[in-house]
């Protein structure tokens, strides 16, 4: 009589668990625009999500420690003429966020470390190019300020948002409307579905399709009678892919490795209530300390719920096995150097001493100055008698009031760091 052989994996008993009433977020109008995204997104110090509003769209942030009722007046982030589509925050700047909307454009926030009075109504930059409504935003895992947006138009833009220019403009590979986009773990390449039902590896840098037209899967999962759109978020230290159908109320997990089926089925995670949106947390933003591998931010109409994923252990040492290094905050590359052909890996942390964010953090947008792009050479206009030459006595007097208006300036920005400084400690102390 033959023995049935398990198959020995640390993530056969991935216990998932929502968290308390008290660590929910309660009181949030949650968007009922009938989009395909996740409507959230989360990073280490905030929680972002696409919220109902008048006269525009809207998404609120919290930080991740305001659980409880937020209150109907909480500012906002506002500035969209139409719905907000997406969000997404930047892998390496933990107080900047992008957000595309039914508007046609993209724009990119600044966060503060402290609560805002009035809502946030100035983007950093806005991002226009696309000429319908943008509904897929994914920031590049390794270059500092480099964000894709796709939109209804069938084009896929990828922009340096520290100067606001476009990088590369796909607009001949997609046949029809683009349903999702996931850049590689270096960004060479990405990887597309489109409502033509094929999926595409696509590399950007040479606009070419690199392969599609999969006629043979690798493995075959049925899932179940649900016509809702699924959410799947990847997790490649673990190999854990969760799948979360929209309007559903199941997170489904499964393990992924090198040897057939390739696909290992693992748990469900079920609960009453189905979720109108999910945000997936990275990895450095975890409690190591409790052995959690992976934590959701399920949305309900009225509420967002985290729900922990945890692999049960009796020893309270930090466990190895479960945490290799991570992507860290830092960027690998410049845009520059992505674009002219180059990759490097994300650059990896260590979770040993656990992940503290770091303070805020500015983005500096620096536009091209049109006063370099000069105008075509022509007749030398000659100085009339009406123009006389200034004398150098007006000169000095301008160079002086140029030199009072620069250190007001400086002044003033001082004044506002300090100011700033002052808020986030009395943030802290209050936390």
């Amino acid at each position: 009589m033959s023995r049935r052989v398990v198959r020995q994996s640390k993530f056969r008993h991935v216990f998932g668990q929502a968290a308390k009433a008290d660590q929910a977020y309660e009181d949030i109008r949650v968007s009922k625009v009938t989009w395909d995204s996740a409507f959230c997104a989360v990073n280490p110090k905030f929680l972002a999500i696409i919220v109902e509003a008048g006269g525009g769209g809207a998404f609120i942030v919290l930080p991740l420690a305001k659980t409880g009722r937020v209150d109907k007046n909480y500012p906002l982030v506002t500035g969209h003429t139409g719905p907000v589509l997406d969000i997404d925050w930047c892998p390496h700047n933990d107080n900047v966020i992008a957000s595309a909307s039914d508007d046609t454009t993209v724009m990119v926030w600044q966060i503060p470390d402290y609560t805002p009075v009035h809502n946030i109504t100035e983007p950093v930059i806005t991002l226009e190019g696309h000429s319908k409504r943008v509904g897929i935003l994914s920031w590049h895992p390794t270059a500092r300020n480099v964000l894709l947006s796709a939109g209804g138009d069938n084009v896929i833009i990828i922009w340096n948002v520290g100067t606001g220019e476009v990088l590369l403009s796909l607009d001949d590979i997609h046949p029809d409307v683009i349903h999702s986009v996931c850049w590689n773990s270096n960004g060479s390449l990405l990887a597309t579905t489109c409502k033509d039902k094929t999926l595409r590896i696509i590399d950007p840098r040479k606009s070419q399709v690199v392969a599609n037209n999969f006629e043979e899967p690798v493995a075959l999962q049925e899932m179940d009678t649900s016509n809702g759109v699924l959410l799947p978020f990847y997790d490649p230290d673990s190999s854990i892919v969760y799948l979360c159908g929209k309007g559903d109320s199941s997170i489904r997990y499964f393990e992924i490795t090198d040897e057939p089926p390739f696909v290992h089925y693992l748990n469900t995670f079920s609960s009453k209530e189905p979720q109108r949106g999910m945000g997936f947390m990275p990895k450095r933003g975890l409690d190591v300390s409790k052995c959690e591998i992976a934590r959701f931010y399920k949305l309900h109409e009225r509420k967002c719920e985290p729900i922990v994923m945890t692999v049960p252990r009796k020893s309270d040492l930090f466990q190895d096995d479960l945490y290799p290094d991570t992507p860290g905050p830092e960027p690998a590359l410049e845009a520059d150097e992505w674009l002219s052909g180059q990759d490097a890996e994300p650059v990896l942390i260590s979770l040993k001493e656990g992940y503290v964010p770091p303070k805020h953090r500015e983005l500096r947008i620096t536009k091209r100055n049109i006063l370099d792009v000069r105008p075509p050479a022509g007749p030398r206009r000659s100085q009339s008698a009406s123009e006389p030459p200034l004398s150098q006595h007006t000169l000095e007097t301008l160079l002086e009031e140029i030199k009072a208006l620069r250190e007001r300036v400086q002044a003033q920005e001082e004044r506002i760091t300090a100011l700033e400084n002052m808020l986030c400690e009395l943030v802290d102390g209050t936390d």
